[in-house]
């Protein structure tokens, strides 16, 4: 997407009438202005549509595929109440957790405690993603071994996120998930020329809504991490903060003017929502159709070590041998590019938490710029740590898939929040929006519901 640094607001995070700018009146124009939602796939890609996807596929066969194309719409009206917070109110996420109802212990909600706790297993999910990368590397370079390349994915990564640059984060986002996104459809259209071509009978046995009994794990992982997770729902507020959404609207002052500004920005958003969400829908059913095509037939599950090279004869078996080069190289990117961006997104939620926590003044930008440089250095060691204890790469992101989909509860609670006790009122949405947010709202605490009911 087109970024004109020049039209950027200095510091997006602070409101005022000096970054006014009146939202785009064509299709054009606004196209100019997207990019928080591609950054945001980046984040999903790797581990929901490449491990955990397919993993559910190799497992199950046709039969989930359901879950997956449900699990990718019925969260976008979640992430679009975020982006609208975002714009009207310009607050950052835990200041929003912060103002929400319950208890609080020194001063800081429950929400924020238990978004804490969270972390601890999605500090594994991340890990599972820097071993992926290290694994590809070492097959590439057997001469270098898995520990090395987990130490020079992290350092890697550090390099390229620790000055924070949101125009340098979008940009980077959208090369590396584009190259990979189009082998994926390439693969599926020759998929069709091998003996393991699917039918259209296939497609439709999997929208049945069947979920058999040893696939729920899974399934409710898969659930947590394809499409957007509660963990991006989050990230996406601040990718539309930074793109400068809530600074061109400006202070909410309530004047005929603001509330223009507000519904011109919100529609931005809501393209750069929709748009991502088609992407990143049509990339994951492409991924779980390899998977169950290729993988079932063969009872060939992602495990281990062997993830990697399991998962590039969805490849080799479609494209022929020489694919398995090309997979390798494409597993490096996709894997990078969900590393990359949640690590740009994780210096930027963890600096606003430490921040509620007393430890900085996030709204001071030179503060925010140090915090995020240091933990764009402390967090890929903590995975690469993390990774070389455990080993375990595709158990690392389930289990992260899992509290992802716990995260989701406190995302529901607080959309629900923002859409009836802090939405202005001159930006109400219609009844076709209100229904669908309260269908997504129901399957995910349907999907919880469940998942307790399994494992506890």
């Amino acid at each position: 997407m087109e970024d004109v640094n020049k039209d950027r607001p200095k510091d997006p995070y602070l409101l005022t009438r000096d970054d006014i700018k009146d939202p785009p009146t064509t299709f054009w124009e606004t196209l100019k202005h997207l990019g928080p939602g591609f950054v945001m796939s980046a984040a999903i890609v790797g581990s929901g549509e490449l491990i955990a996807t397919t993993t559910l596929g190799a497992r199950a066969g046709f039969v989930t595929f359901w879950v997956i194309i449900l699990s990718c719409l019925i969260k976008v009206t979640l992430q679009l109440e975020f982006g609208k917070h975002a714009i009207s109110n310009g607050e950052t996420v835990m200041s929003a957790f912060n103002r929400l109802p319950g208890w609080n212990f020194r001063e800081i909600n429950w929400t924020i405690w238990t978004w804490l706790f969270i972390q601890l297993f999605k500090l594994l999910q991340v890990g599972g993603i820097v071993g992926g990368v290290a694994i590809t590397m070492n097959i590439f370079f057997p001469s270098v071994n898995v520990t090395l390349w987990t130490m020079i994915t992290a350092i890697l990564a550090s390099l390229l996120v620790f000055r924070g640059y949101y125009s340098f984060v979008e940009r980077f986002s959208l090369v590396m998930i584009a190259f990979f996104t189009i082998l994926t459809f390439l693969s599926v259209y020759f998929l069709q020329f091998t003996d393991f071509a699917y039918s259209w009978q296939d497609i439709a046995y999997g929208l049945e809504f069947n979920l058999p009994a040893a696939t729920v794990g899974v399934a409710i992982a898969a659930f947590g991490l394809t499409g957007v997770g509660g963990d991006e729902i989050m990230y996406y507020h601040y990718w539309c903060i930074e793109k400068g959404y809530a600074a061109y609207t400006g202070p909410a002052d309530q004047t005929k003017e603001w509330v223009a500004r507000a519904k011109g920005w919100t529609k931005v958003m809501y393209w750069d929502a929709v748009l991502s969400m088609v992407v990143y829908t049509l990339v994951t059913a492409a991924f779980y159709i390899l998977g169950a095509s290729v993988l079932h037939v063969q009872d060939r599950i992602p495990e281990g070590y062997q993830m990697i090279e399991t998962l590039s004869g969805m490849y080799t078996e479609t494209l022929g041998p020489g694919a398995r080069t090309i997979f390798l190289i494409c597993a490096v990117v996709v894997l990078f590019s969900t590393l990359f961006s949640a690590l740009a997104s994780w210096t930027r939620i963890f600096s606003d938490a430490f921040g509620k926590l007393g430890f900085l003044d996030f709204h001071d930008i030179e503060q925010r710029r140090k915090a995020i440089a240091i933990f764009a250095w402390v967090f890929p060691m903590l995975w690469a740590l993390m990774f070389l204890f455990v080993q375990l790469p595709v158990l690392m992101i389930i289990i992260g898939g899992f509290f992802t989909s716990v995260l989701l509860l406190i995302v529901v609670f607080a959309a629900i929040h923002f859409r009836y006790r802090q939405l202005k009122p001159e930006l109400k949405p219609g009844k076709f929006y209100d229904i669908s947010f309260w269908v997504s709202v129901v399957a995910i605490l349907l999907a919880a519901i469940y998942s307790i009911i399994r494992f506890f």
